[in-house]
């Protein structure tokens, strides 16, 4: 899950300025689940920016922006009418902003993002977002109970919480458990605390090189 925040409506007027026609584009997976790029959302803003003059086009929400193929098959239904725009403004993560300019290389159209990228996200069974991966390309979720210290600790630390950690708490915010602490309460119950003797070897920058690809063979 990728969480993102929309834009304040001041931002997006800014963002719009020059653009008078404008088609929304929004998100039926993330964003929706946000609440920043569903139906919902994309009917509440067309009112808004209509309201500062600009005209709406019309809206559409494919379910899943970030898949290029898919998005172009949903867009095309409405190709008339974002032929017709300035701009589209793209409800959804990053990657689905890029993934819409992708759509329209030569014609000269301009895609705008009405949203923030925050972070990836696991939902708790309250529908809360919590950050619990940052993509690093190291995985060490077999080493540390399941808990990676990489996104959990404040200080992404391999081995073993700092001197900071005071009754449990992390001295970066001292309402959030010590991310080693939950490792090892972890190990714990698995029975493999022999597993904290180890120590793990430094992170290779190498593979956090931008950008990344994957290319699969057919």
């Amino acid at each position: 899950m990728i969480v993102t925040e929309n834009k304040p409506l001041i931002q997006l007027c800014e963002i719009l300025q020059g653009y008078a026609k404008v088609f929304l584009v929004g998100c039926g997976e993330c964003a929706t689940t946000c609440k920043t790029g569903g139906k919902d959302e994309l009917e509440k803003f067309k009112k808004e920016l209509e309201k500062m003059g600009k005209e709406i086009l019309g809206m559409c929400v494919p379910k899943a922006p970030c898949v290029v193929l898919q998005t172009k098959r949903e867009l095309e239904v409405y190709k008339e009418k974002i032929s017709g725009a300035d701009a589209l403004l793209v409800f959804a993560c990053g990657l689905g902003v890029q993934a819409v300019r992708e759509l329209f290389p030569q014609d000269g159209l301009i895609v705008l993002p009405a949203c923030n990228t925050l972070f990836g996200a696991v939902i708790d069974k309250k529908g809360n977002f919590y950050e619990k991966c940052s993509l690093c390309g190291e995985c060490v979720l077999e080493l540390t109970g399941g808990v990676c210290p990489v996104t959990v600790c404040s200080k992404g630390l391999l081995n073993g919480p700092c001197g900071g950690m005071n009754k449990g708490k992390c001295e970066v915010d001292t309402e959030r458990d010590c991310a080693w602490v939950l490792i090892y309460r972890e190990l714990e119950k698995q029975n493999k605390l022999d597993q904290l003797k180890k120590t793990n070897p430094a992170r290779d920058y190498k593979k956090h090189a931008k950008p990344q690809r994957l290319i699969l063979t057919r």
